[in-house]
């Protein structure tokens, strides 16, 4: 039984929530896709809690903006970016200042895990983006209707399941090509032999699906679960309006999910 997370995105009051739901339900082992900075206001304070308590952690597009250059991002994105930079240079614990640099700059594109369900092994793969582009290619909705042809390629590159964020839209997607929300599948997603599936578990901390509460997903047995949960948005709001450097966009889009 584990946890994965992604797109945490410097919420801090999202990610306590989710972290709070994952030990209440008696999961000790933890993922993370990546995109721990970024965005939000409490960059060290999302490092931390993901340093300690998770298992490992792999390298997002923000993570590798912040550690080393942002690469097609907007305006706001970038200026998120170098603040972040800014403050974990300022830290003035070396020791702790050290650890965080570390943490970044050792995150891995992939990783994988081999997954025991009954007598089977299943072969899991993590990346932040893409089975084919790890770190930035967006796998959305749409692009089983719009762009089949790329689905295909994409499954080309997975195993058997393969744990996405990126687009912080969180649903499956199937080799047909066709894609599920979590609603559809009554929030859960049965790993089936040799079906094989790309799962975007959404964002903790930014989610753009219309719906504001923190997401996330844990595996038990062979069972996907997504989990979606309330947390105190409007203090994360906060914090960025009271941020010069943090767009105010990214503070607006929180309450609609966007």
């Amino acid at each position: 039984m584990f946890a994965v997370v992604s797109d945490i995105h410097s919420n801090i009051e999202a990610l306590s929530v989710v972290m709070d739901d994952i030990k209440k339900r008696g999961i000790k082992t933890i993922y993370c896709l990546g995109d721990v900075v970024g965005y939000g206001p409490n960059p060290k304070e999302c490092l931390d809690l993901m340093i300690n308590k998770s298992r490992w952690c792999v390298l997002g597009n923000h993570d590798y903006a912040v550690f080393y250059e942002p690469t097609n991002f907007n305006i706001g994105a970038e200026q998120a970016s170098f603040w972040s930079r800014e403050v974990l240079e300022l830290e003035e614990n070396k020791d702790i200042r050290n650890l965080r640099w570390s943490f970044l700059g050792r995150l891995p594109m992939r990783r994988t895990l081999k997954y025991k369900i009954d007598s089977n092994f299943v072969t899991m793969d993590f990346v932040h983006a893409s089975p084919r582009r790890p770190i930035n290619e967006y796998i959305f909705p749409d692009d089983v209707y719009n762009n089949p042809l790329k689905v295909r390629m994409l499954f080309e590159k997975v195993n058997h399941i393969c744990f996405v964020g990126h687009t912080h839209m969180p649903g499956v997607f199937l080799d047909e090509p066709d894609f599920y929300l979590p609603n559809e599948l009554g929030d859960c997603y049965p790993i089936v032999n040799e079906e094989k599936a790309i799962i975007n578990i959404g964002s903790v901390g930014q989610p753009r699906d219309k719906d504001n509460r923190a997401s996330y997903v844990y595996v038990q047995g062979n069972e996907v679960h997504f989990v979606r949960l309330e947390y105190d948005y409007e203090t994360t709001m906060k914090k960025i309006y009271e941020i010069d450097q943090l767009d105010n966009f990214h503070a607006e889009r929180l309450p609609n999910g966007r």
